[in-house]
């Protein structure tokens, strides 16, 4: 805090005269100059342009939102997820649209079964939302086991993540939250935020409104699995699949089975404005994930070289036999080994 102010301090006198002529300034001096500058000129202004153009701060500068750009990485890198971009940007666009005006945070849970991209989403999120992207001082990422590894401790991490959370909104309202593998995390972990992220929240004068909370889960992933097949069998497109075809099997799979939301009051409260399926990939899919990780390595295989990859890697779900088990998830250190190759 002492550096801060500091550094702030300096930002006046900088703005005031050139760092040349400032050593012919005593300390009494300089401190004139610096309350000159306040009364010149409104101080938020000022640090923008000076300050923040050096360090990371809370302003447009270093949280752009560029959520046009989240639309064109999701369209160009993400596969088989139209769902996902049906609901994902308007949310994300309405949410800072109203930013002044919200009377909430921006609350999205993701459900699927592993490597469908719900970790690719949410880091894409991160790097669109702030400059530096997840380094972002304002982004905060919580991991299921590594964080909250003990059921009976459900109380301590519920005060823990409470605490941190209005810390940071405090430092920024514009924060951003991740919690991976909330199916690992033990139930009522998540207690604590219900007050954080109601209607028209503020905590000690802390105001939550502009900030969001994104949950990662595999909860209900086979149960999207078991609906989009039937689906399908039924003579349904996978493309024409809606929201509204697995929206209720997430709330009541995320409320009903084990996990950092079972039971909890955000789910009773409907405090999560967003329940997003992840459908589970199918071979095309897998085939573009492939292609997509050639390109990392400046690879273009030719087509028979792609398709043996994906056949090595992928196998399929018992029950429909369409869906890759690990969808993308291990597909990346497969295709490291073939980029490798004098032969490719």
């Amino acid at each position: 805090m002492f550096l801060k102010c500091l550094l702030n301090i300096w930002v006046l006198i900088a703005c005031c005269i050139n760092t040349r002529v400032l050593a012919l300034f005593d300390p009494l001096s300089i401190g004139l100059a610096a309350g000159a500058a306040l009364g010149f000129y409104k101080f938020d202004t000022l640090k923008d342009n000076t300050y923040c153009r050096f360090t990371e701060c809370c302003n447009e500068r270093s949280i752009p939102a560029d959520i046009k750009g989240l639309q064109e990485d999701l369209d160009k890198h993400l596969f088989g997820q139209h769902i996902v971009k049906q609901q994902l940007i308007p949310a994300l666009e309405a949410h800072f649209k109203e930013k002044e005006n919200s009377k909430k945070p921006l609350v999205i849970s993701f459900h699927g079964t592993p490597g469908t991209g719900k970790n690719f989403v949410a880091d894409k999120i991160a790097q669109r939302i702030y400059e530096k992207g997840s380094k972002s001082k304002y982004v905060r990422k919580y991991l299921g086991r590594g964080d909250f590894p003990l059921e009976s401790d459900a109380q301590l991490y519920s005060a823990r993540i409470l605490k941190e959370a209005r810390e940071a909104i405090g430092d920024c309202p514009r924060s951003l939250f991740i919690f991976d593998e909330v199916d690992k995390m033990p139930p009522m972990v998540f207690e604590s935020l219900a007050s954080m992220i109601n209607y028209n929240a503020h905590i000690d004068g802390v105001d939550s409104t502009q900030a969001i909370f994104i949950f990662l889960s595999n909860t209900a992933g086979v149960h999207i699995s078991d609906k989009l097949g039937k689906l399908i069998k039924s003579g349904t497109l996978r493309e024409k699949t809606r929201l509204s075809d697995f929206e209720q099997i997430l709330e009541k799979g995320a409320y009903n089975l084990e996990g950092g939301l079972k039971k909890t009051s955000l789910i009773e409260s409907h405090l999560i404005d967003h329940f997003i399926p992840f459908l589970p990939l199918e071979k095309s899919h897998v085939y573009k994930c492939a292609q997509a990780e050639f390109e990392i390595w400046g690879k273009e295989p030719k087509d028979e070289v792609v398709e043996r990859v994906v056949n090595d890697y992928i196998t399929y779900d018992r029950v429909h036999g369409i869906f890759a088990t690990s969808g993308c998830k291990k597909l990346g250190k497969k295709v490291a080994v073939e980029a490798m190759s004098p032969y490719v």
